[in-house]
């Protein structure tokens, strides 16, 4: 019995360093989360920001990826420069349950708090007096005299992990336009971190081929959006489910 156990534990493992993900785990709640893709856009083509992750990190190593993680109890609390939009308070309300202001809020609050993170780059506005105490993650934000502002966000998807995994999240998807970033952390990127690098690559290079399909699918999304010019609050928000085993797109709100 011990034995069968090691080795189903050694078989799980195994999966997970080759990159796969159980699918037969009992059902798990989606835990909220949130993805912040930043956007430089004053080239020809516009160019994303991602970071390799350490080639000795469990879950991806190696592998470019965006910003992003759970949405954190603080992240419903931390004071903020400027509230998100109401058009953007609407779309996080789309869906089944529909998602009160506070829950919509600290998912936008999530996303920049992630990005400050994993890559230092933090997206924040001065704000007149004293900035109130900040500590823990959000220290960066008051070194610096600043708050977060969320006002920069855009929806761009939302996925849900689909049912059988370990880890499965709730997961939106938010872009900003890289001249949002207001400060960067030193030291954040470097050889021992959980991203070793940061790269600006264009949309539709050879590095975004090797993301993870959901991810894929959300850039092509965001690909056709920038197409049609400047992001809007009311283009449609794409929806990836799983139902019968099989994703679903669907349309928030439609």
């Amino acid at each position: 019995m011990g034995e069968d156990m090691t080795d189903t534990a050694q078989a799980e493992k195994t999966k997970i360093h080759e990159g796969k993900e159980a699918d037969h785990h009992p059902y798990f709640r989606p835990k909220d989360a949130a993805t912040l893709i930043l956007v430089d856009r004053s080239g020809t083509t516009p160019k994303v920001l991602v970071g390799k992750r350490h080639d000795k990190v469990v879950f991806m190593p190696g592998k470019f990826v965006f910003p992003g993680g759970r949405v954190d109890k603080a992240d419903y609390r931390v004071p903020v420069a400027a509230p998100i939009t109401t058009e953007l308070e609407a779309n996080l309300a789309k869906g089944s349950p529909k998602t009160p202001p506070s829950r919509a809020k600290s998912l936008a609050i999530a996303a920049i708090r992630e990005a400050c993170e994993e890559t230092g780059l933090c997206l924040g506005r001065k704000v007149e007096g004293k900035v109130p105490k900040l500590d823990g993650n959000w220290k960066p934000f008051a070194d610096a005299g600043l708050l977060p502002d969320p006002s920069s966000l855009f929806l761009i998807a939302r996925a849900i992990t689909p049912p059988g995994r370990v880890k499965r999240f709730d997961t939106r998807f938010f872009t900003a336009d890289a001249s949002a970033i207001t400060h960067r952390v030193d030291g954040v990127i470097h050889a021992d971190a959980e991203l070793v690098e940061l790269v600006w690559v264009e949309l539709g290079s050879k590095p975004l081929a090797d993301l993870h399909p959901m991810t894929r699918n959300v850039l092509n999304e965001l690909d056709t959006r920038l197409a049609t010019g400047p992001l809007r609050h009311d283009a449609p928000v794409p929806f990836f489910h799983f139902y019968g085993g099989k994703m679903q797109k669907d349309i928030l709100g439609a």
